[in-house]
């Protein structure tokens, strides 16, 4: 079997590591909110380029946590994608927000600038979500010019794209997460820095942002057992904390990993010339992608599905990302959106196929998986 994810052989390279880690923190019988967490949001606003890191207990409580933080609040508008995980808009739904989404690129997955802009100019906007998908960037420049222009909020959710970068017209290179007002990561398993259960980070060079989420993420409370509002229980682990600060060390190393997996795909395809899309790897002196995904595209529904059928046959594991866009989500019928909304995202959603994408995938199982696909093109 080749799995579309393997933790397992992560985990064999840096096991003692862990265990240590692990060890050494239970001994210390501090297990909630000490030392790791602490020195962890140190780490990661120091590795994306901002003051603050705010540890919560995942991803999807990052982006509740966060726009409650920005002061997003019932009746403001907030406009993100429909082609993303659920947990991006139903964030601000929960708060009670009018949630517009704006279609997608079909180059990149990521949210049109263009079309976005065109809501701008019509809609009072309070804040964007932007996800840079799959571990690609959004333009980082044209999302901070929009910023100012428009006066909007920008909450990234970078949930899939920790590490990956953008080179700006002046030269300079800043990593997803330095742009907007905060940013959220989500240390899910699989993610390319993941823990063992789930995790979440909120960044942001804000100290009210910083102050308002640290009090959110522990019931509202400044001070233990006096509530100044209604907040939730939403600590990163110490345990899960101490396992992420020995994995980050490691992080270059398997964004590298990556990027190698990635070009044996690309060579391969290229050999081959199936009519795949597929994404490249760019020789541009900075990471604009981290392949948290490794996503294709084919011709239309019923090719996916023959493709997928084979390689399942043929112990491939591979998956669907995402199979209906938001907006057409029975939860969010009451948005008022239908069928034929969002063009690009719905084809997106009937053609693409992720294939198996981890560092410690080897170049024969690359092979085979493409040998597979050809096959049953």
């Amino acid at each position: 079997m080749i799995p579309l994810f393997d933790l397992t052989r992560q985990y064999e390279r840096i096991r003692g590591e862990i265990l240590n880690a692990i060890d050494k923190l239970i001994s210390s019988g501090n297990v909630i909110l000490g030392e790791n967490v602490r020195r962890l949001e140190e780490e990661i606003a120091s590795f994306t380029g901002v003051k603050h890191g705010v540890g919560v207990a995942s991803g999807s409580d990052a982006l509740l946590i966060a726009l409650r933080a920005m002061g997003v609040e019932k009746g403001d508008t907030v406009v993100t994608t429909p082609y993303t995980f659920f947990a991006t808009a139903s964030a601000p739904y929960r708060l009670g927000a009018r949630v517009i989404f704006v279609d997608v690129d079909e180059s990149t997955f990521n949210m049109d600038l263009n079309q976005l802009e065109h809501v701008l100019k019509k809609e009072k906007v309070k804040a964007i979500i932007p996800v840079h998908l799959f571990g690609r960037t959004v333009d980082l420049e044209a999302l901070s010019f929009l910023r100012e222009k428009y006066g909007v909020m920008i909450l990234e959710d970078c949930a899939q794209s920790m590490g990956s970068e953008w080179k700006f017209s002046s030269g300079e290179i800043r990593k997803s997460g330095s742009v907007g007002d905060a940013a959220i990561f989500s240390f899910f398993p699989t993610k390319n820095l993941g823990t063992y259960g789930d995790g979440g980070m909120i960044v942001t060079n804000s100290d009210e942002i910083a102050e308002e989420s640290r009090i959110l993420r522990v019931h509202g409370a400044r001070k233990k057992y006096f509530h100044e509002k209604v907040g939730y229980n939403s600590r990163l682990d110490e345990i899960h904390a101490a396992i992420l600060r020995v994995k980050l060390r490691y992080l270059e190393r398997w964004t590298e990993e990556r990027t190698r997996v990635a070009r044996t795909y690309q060579k391969l395809f290229e050999e081959k010339k199936l009519p795949v899309v597929y994404p490249r790897v760019e020789e541009k002196g900075f990471r604009y992608h981290v392949f948290h995904q490794y996503v294709v595209l084919f011709e239309n529904e019923e090719v996916r599905e023959r493709v997928r059928e084979g390689l399942k046959e043929r112990g491939i594991q591979t998956a669907i990302y995402y199979p209906l866009p938001l907006h057409l989500q029975k939860c969010f019928r009451d948005l008022g959106y239908q069928e034929g909304d969002f063009p690009v995202a719905e084809s997106l959603s009937k053609r693409s196929l992720a294939l198996p994408m981890f560092p410690e995938l080897r170049d024969d199982e690359i092979k085979e998986v493409v040998d597979t696909i050809a096959l049953f093109l």
